[in-house]
């Protein structure tokens, strides 16, 4: 399977580019190259891609806005890379739905490892059934699509990645540190806990009176439970 991942490689240093596509052709993958947002976007609408590492700082469009506008019509996974080491980037990042966020300089190893854990969460996913029901909402697994009272309804990945794993473990109280290290595959910092918060409030909001099914246990997190 991974040497049929397709990864687009997104910063606008050439030199950076080389080292991190040569890197992970020799792990297997199939790297392709964008040196600008807007490049980058015009790959994504013509070429099928599995994964996008993104940088933050670039010139004409920044990672921000591209993960915006990819966010618009796609789910593909995002890994952020970035010289920045402002804990305010890093949130507004994974808010804004990146599944994960590296600094620079990085190992490029742990990089391939990272982009690895991400491909196997989504591949896992769609080897369960297809659909899963409860109450008012179906979750079509292969699809990635989340349906309220038979409605579709618009997720952002992470939500939906939120939501499957919690309905999946129905009843199971969970902390916002161990959803954070199921979910998002990384190792929580305190800024994590926000970032469960944040994304638990928007899926509420979305599931409308559904949203009783996600339950927070008062000092402990959240669990998902069925009506009585």
């Amino acid at each position: 399977m991974k040497e049929q991942m397709r990864i687009l490689l997104v910063d606008d240093e050439s030199d950076m580019l080389e080292l991190i596509g040569s890197f992970l052709q020799k792990q297997g993958f199939h790297t392709l190259t964008a040196q600008s947002g807007v490049e980058a976007l015009r790959l994504l609408e013509k070429e099928p891609i599995d994964l996008v590492v993104l940088d933050i700082m670039m010139p004409d469009m920044d990672g921000f806005e591209v993960c915006h506008h990819i966010r618009q019509t796609s789910q593909i996974p995002i890994l952020f890379l970035t010289a920045r080491s402002y804990e305010e980037d890093r949130i507004r990042g994974l808010e804004m739905g990146a599944d994960d966020y590296m600094m620079k300089p990085f190992s490029l190893r742990e990089l391939a490892a990272r982009i690895e854990t991400m491909l196997r969460r989504i591949r896992g996913l769609s080897l369960k059934r297809s659909r899963i029901q409860i109450g008012e909402i179906e979750i079509d697994q292969d699809g990635r699509q989340v349906y309220l009272s038979q409605e579709p309804i618009n997720v952002t990945r992470r939500e939906f990645d939120l939501l499957h794993f919690l309905l999946l473990n129905q009843g199971q109280v969970f902390s916002r540190e161990q959803l954070y290290q199921k979910v998002w595959g990384t190792h929580p910092s305190n800024s994590s806990f926000r970032t469960v918060d944040t994304h638990i409030k928007t899926l509420r909001l979305k599931l409308k009176e559904a949203e009783r099914y996600i339950q927070t246990v008062w000092g402990v997190g959240y669990k998902f439970e069925e009506d009585e």
